[in-house]
């Protein structure tokens, strides 16, 4: 055997045993999440603290069943001896904005070992309005810009804001049976969207809203101040600008019915303008079949690059949940 060989064979071998005794000196941190897609987004967030004295683990909930969800997370910290190293992370769903209505908010919010997306949950993140040019690009490979996709869920978000604070109100009431999550989410999909008139779906969605607010009104006639109220308060401690109101309604809803919706049809355009592009500069039919199955080939599914978009780390949810972490390190 080769000196080199041998040298080479010690290196690798040092390497191995510095990486095991690394692990087994450092604080190991078990981290209990959701789902599936969970363990991806959670392992964004913890791995910038990790360092040479701690490192996280990111785990579903049971490893003897198949039981997932936030229940499940949350219930593991409660029936283990809980430590300064096991920690839930959650989706916040509405459970961090009504502040304590129920038990399962109560947790979220009072318990030093659960953290939560700020955000409604991850699928809100992924659908990071400024980064959704940036995955119709890595989907198509077409850097055409057919819509302003950040300001078309801005306006989106600004239409539908007024009945969200509506939404959180009966929420945080034992009347949330007269407005329910999925009340909102019907009155606020975008039905027929169509690509040469996109703001004209957002028009009909504030004709929507503003039919519900009058109702509710109508329904709660003394609810003004306490509503007034509520909406200071989520802009003004909750962080919630009107403009990112999409970030705070229900996660697989904005996934499915609306970004979905959009994306679909912005890069269907995408890809038949490159097609086009494809059959106009082919010299012949076989450079033009060979060109088109390289292309379709190159194309990507939608739904999977959403959630591979890692972008919401610029985003303000993002930046509040670091922060979350780097307080609990340093109790």
């Amino acid at each position: 055997m080769s000196r080199r060989l041998k040298d080479n064979i010690s290196s690798k071998y040092l390497e191995a045993a510095n990486r095991l005794r690394s692990n087994t000196s450092r604080r190991r941190i078990v981290a209990y999440v959701e789902s599936y897609d969970d363990v991806f987004f959670w392992r964004t967030v913890l791995s910038k603290f990790e360092d040479d004295t701690r490192y996280f683990e990111v785990l579903l909930p049971s490893n003897r069943t198949l039981e997932r969800g936030k229940k499940s997370a949350l219930m593991r910290i409660l029936e283990e001896n809980v430590g300064r190293d096991m920690i839930a992370c959650v989706d916040a769903d509405y459970d961090y904005l009504i502040q304590g209505a129920t038990e399962t908010s109560m947790r979220v919010i009072s318990n030093p070992y659960v953290f939560h997306t700020f955000a409604y949950s991850i699928e809100n993140l992924q659908c990071y309005a400024p980064s959704l040019h940036n995955v119709c690009v890595a989907v198509t490979l077409n850097d055409h810009q057919l819509l302003d996709l950040t300001e078309f869920m801005r306006q989106y978000s600004v239409a539908i804001f007024p009945l969200f604070v509506w939404s959180i109100w009966h929420y945080r009431r034992p009347i949330y049976t007269e407005f329910t999550i999925t009340e909102f989410n019907r009155i606020i999909e975008l039905g027929g969207f169509n690509l040469s008139q996109p703001f004209s779906t957002i028009a009909n969605i504030r004709h929507k809203v503003g039919n519900r607010i009058a109702l509710l009104q109508k329904r709660h006639p003394d609810a003004k101040e306490s509503y007034l109220q509520l909406k200071q308060e989520l802009i003004e401690k909750f962080g919630i600008k009107p403009e990112e109101t999409y970030l705070y309604i229900q996660g697989h809803h904005l996934f499915d019915k609306v970004v979905m919706h959009v994306l679909d049809k912005v890069c269907s355009q995408l890809i038949r303008e490159r097609e086009n592009e494809i059959r106009h500069q082919a010299r012949h039919q076989t450079q033009m079949r060979n060109e088109l199955s390289c292309y379709t080939h190159s194309t990507q599914d939608i739904a999977q690059m959403l959630k591979k978009n890692v972008a919401y780390v610029m985003s303000d949810p993002f930046q509040r949940i670091q922060k979350s972490i780097e307080e609990y390190l340093l109790m």
